[in-house]
């Protein structure tokens, strides 16, 4: 059985991610790709199947919060799960990177594989293989998706961590 090409991919959070981390500011799908590293049609691709998800509106430009955060909250642990690996050199992710650093202390340390990170900790798989370099340019999409990997690889109290903060920044509440 072939799957749907309406089932969302992981790209696709990191997309919606991208979008909600510009926050007011215009974008095209040309930008979003290149600072993603993603290709045009991709990119495309991934806005129609989250229209298709009622994660995005008809017009594919405004995310539709709610929606999203219910998706990120409930059900990203399930449709991407991730479990700690070897320890790697890499980036911090998860409870060990800002903000959830801020608000957890563990010697637990989980990492995005990464040749030219400077720390060293269980590997967790990213989202999408570009999400480390983008993340390096952009912030707030980094932070973003360190809250989605403490959701995907945390304890039950690190994951309501992160879920409230990321329900805070996605919601504006």
């Amino acid at each position: 059985m072939q799957q749907s090409k309406n089932n969302l991919k992981p790209q696709d959070i990191l997309i919606l991610l991208k979008i909600v981390a510009l926050g007011n500011l215009s974008w095209f799908h040309h930008t979003i790709a290149q600072e993603l590293g993603i290709s045009q049609s991709e990119v495309s691709q991934s806005l129609n199947r989250s229209r298709y998800a009622g994660l995005i509106d008809e017009a594919r430009k405004k995310v539709n919060r709610l929606a999203f955060t219910e998706f990120l909250l409930h059900g990203v642990a399930y449709a991407f799960p991730q479990q700690p690996g070897a320890i790697v050199r890499g980036v911090l992710t998860a409870h060990a990177a800002e903000p959830l650093n801020q608000m957890i202390k563990s010697n637990e340390k989980y990492v995005w594989p990464y040749a030219k990170g400077l720390e060293r900790g269980q590997a967790v798989e990213p989202l999408y293989n570009t999400a480390v370099e983008a993340s390096l340019n952009d912030n707030n999409l980094y932070e973003l998706l360190t809250m989605v990997d403490a959701i995907r690889v945390g304890r039950v109290r690190e994951k309501e961590i992160a879920k409230k903060e990321l329900e805070k920044r996605i919601l504006n509440v």
